[in-house]
C-alpha cells in the first residue's frame, strides 16, 4: 500500500519564501501541496464606515491587534483624506506589529506602546498606565471580544470600529476539487468550505486545522478531524503534517 495522501489543500496564500516547510514535506513525501485561502478580507468603502458614525479625530490613542488593523485604518484614513496628528498613540498586541506601522509612520517620532510577551492581558496592563486616552479600536466584521472585556474591565474609555471585512473566497462551479486533505486556520475557513460545496461529503478526505477555535468549527459541522495543532509534540501545522504523513508513509509499507 503506497501513501493514500497525495494532493493537499493547505487554506492559505502560497508560502513567498522557498524555505517554507511546506516545500519540504512536499518534496519528503512526495506529494503535491495548492495553496488557496477559503477566505478573503476586503476593506469597508469610506460610506459604509460613516455609517457608523466614528470620528476617528475624536481619539488620543489607537489599538492594533493585527497588521490587517494597520492596513485598513491607514487606507481608510486616505480614502477619507483624515491626516492623523503626530499626537496620535498606537498601542500593539506585539513587538512585530509596532514594527509594521512603520509602513506608515515615522516610527521613531511617534509615541508606539506594545505588549512585552504577546499576550492581550500584558497589553491590557499598557493600556491602563494610559486610562486617560480616548482608544479606537480597528476590527473585522468577525473578531472575538475578549481584549474588550478586558479593557471594560479596567473601565477603559475605548470604541470599536469595523473598517474590514471577512468573505468567502469562491471556488468556481467547473473547477475540479480532488485533494485528499484540507487544512484549515480558522473558523471562517470551515464556513466558506461548506458555501462553496454545500453537498460537501468526507468520506477519505482528511482534515488538519491549527487552533481550538478551528478544531471546533470541523466538529460542529459534523466533520471528522484527522490532524490537530498546536499539540506539544506538534507545535506548528506543518510539524503535524509531517507527523500524520510519516505514520501514514509507515502504515503504507506494511
Amino acid at each position: 500500500m503506497a501513501l493514500t495522501i497525495k494532493k493537499l489543500l493547505v487554506s492559505q496564500p502560497k508560502p513567498t519564501t522557498e524555505k517554507s516547510p511546506y516545500f519540504d514535506i512536499a518534496e519528503k513525501y512526495g506529494v503535491e501541496i495548492d495553496f488557496r485561502p477559503f477566505i478573503k478580507v476586503e476593506p469597508l468603502t469610506a460610506k459604509e464606515f460613516r455609517q457608523q458614525r466614528v470620528a476617528i479625530l475624536d481619539y488620543s490613542a489607537v489599538i492594533f491587534t493585527a497588521r490587517t488593523a494597520i492596513d485598513h485604518f491607514f487606507k481608510l484614513c486616505e480614502e477619507l483624506r483624515v491626516t492623523i496628528p503626530e499626537t496620535m498613540k498606537y498601542f500593539c498586541v506585539t513587538e512585530a506589529i509596532a514594527v509594521y506601522l512603520q509602513k506608515y509612520i515615522v516610527y521613531r517620532k511617534r509615541k508606539v506602546f506594545f505588549g512585552q510577551t504577546g499576550k492581550q492581558e500584558d497589553l491590557v496592563t499598557v493600556i491602563a498606565k494610559h486610562a486617560k486616552e480616548k482608544y479606537l479600536i480597528p476590527v473585522s466584521d468577525i473578531h472575538k471580544d475578549d481584549l474588550m472585556v478586558m479593557l471594560d474591565a479596567k473601565k477603559i474609555d475605548y470604541t470599536k470600529a469595523t473598517m474590514y471585512r471577512t468573505v468567502s473566497n469562491e471556488f468556481a462551479k467547473d473547477e475540479t476539487f480532488d485533494y485528499d486533505m484540507l487544512v484549515f486556520f480558522s473558523p471562517s475557513g470551515i464556513s466558506s468550505l461548506l458555501k462553496n460545496f454545500p453537498d460537501f461529503k468526507q468520506e477519505n478526505i482528511r482534515i488538519g486545522c491549527f487552533g481550538p477555535t478551528t478544531a471546533k468549527a470541523v466538529k460542529d459541522a459534523g466533520l471528522r478531524l484527522d490532524v490537530e495543532a498546536p499539540t506539544a509534540e506538534a507545535p506548528s501545522m506543518t510539524a503535524a503534517l509531517d507527523q500524520y504523513l510519516k505514520k501514514e508513509s509507515r502504515n503504507g509499507k506494511k
